[in-house]
């Protein structure tokens, strides 16, 4: 596992380090569809900018945010809810592949770094 620096845009001013994880073959692509696609708001390694939320965030744990709320906002968009970055607009030049390629990304990486399912309760 390889450790990055960044700088949490999103969130904070402060760095933290990134555990990269080695990902599966279906990781490894999710990351390229992922740095073509949502790294420009979600930042490269999911860390955040100033133009969208950071996924390396317990908020998008799998309990919180299931795979289906990522297929979701992807496929329809969504509404502003966790953040003040406003709300994202669909992305219809992904496929469907892409989609659960980046899906596969983000939970590998999240898990990597502690992010794990926990059980939202209301």
């Amino acid at each position: 596992m390889q450790t990055q620096r960044h700088s949490q845009a999103a969130s904070t001013t402060t760095t933290q380090a990134v555990k990269v994880p080695e990902y599966s073959t279906m990781g490894r692509a999710g990351l390229v569809a992922f740095e073509a696609t949502c790294a420009r708001c979600h930042g490269s390694n999911g860390t955040g900018t100033d133009k969208g939320p950071p996924l390396l965030h317990e908020i998008y744990n799998p309990g919180h945010h299931p795979d289906g709320a990522f297929v979701s906002a992807v496929r329809q968009g969504v509404r502003r809810h966790h953040w003040n970055f406003g709300d994202m607009p669909s992305q219809p030049q992904v496929s469907d592949r892409e989609i659960a390629e980046i899906v596969r990304y983000v939970r590998e990486l999240q898990v990597a770094n502690g992010i794990v399912y926990r059980e939202h309760r209301m």
